[in-house]
C-alpha cells in the first residue's frame, strides 16, 4: 500500500514538473512556418498604421458601441480625442456612440 502511494506521488510530481516549462513558450506563425519562441525572444506587435500606442483601434470602438446597443454600423469617424460610431439600433432608430480613443470609455450615447 505504501509503495503504491509513493509511486503515485512520484508520477504526479513528474507530470506536474513536466508541464511547467510549457507555459513559458510562445508560438509564432510566419513565413518560415510555425515555430516555438522563448519569452525573451518575443516582441510586441508594432502599432498599426494610424494607431498610436496607448489608443484603442476603430474595431475596438465598434465593439464598445455594439455593447451600448448599436446593431448596424453606418460610419466610424476619428475625432481629436474620440471615435464617433454612427448607425442603427435594433429598432431601426439612429444611434451615435462617442468612445474615448485612449481608454475606450463611452463618452456619450445619442
Amino acid at each position: 500500500m505504501l509503495k503504491s502511494m509513493i509511486a503515485a506521488g512520484v508520477i504526479a510530481g513528474s507530470v506536474l514538473a513536466a508541464g511547467i516549462p510549457a507555459h513559458a513558450q510562445g508560438i509564432m506563425i510566419g513565413p518560415d512556418g510555425v515555430r516555438v519562441v522563448a519569452p525573451e525572444d518575443q516582441v510586441e506587435r508594432p502599432a498599426r498604421r494610424g494607431e498610436a500606442r496607448g489608443e484603442i483601434s476603430e474595431r475596438d470602438a465598434v465593439r464598445i458601441a455594439r455593447a451600448e446597443g448599436l446593431r448596424e454600423v453606418e460610419d466610424v469617424r476619428r475625432t481629436r480625442n474620440s471615435y464617433r460610431v454612427e448607425g442603427y439600433d435594433r429598432r431601426g432608430d439612429d444611434i451615435r456612440v462617442d468612445v474615448d480613443r485612449r481608454d475606450g470609455a463611452v463618452i456619450d450615447v445619442r
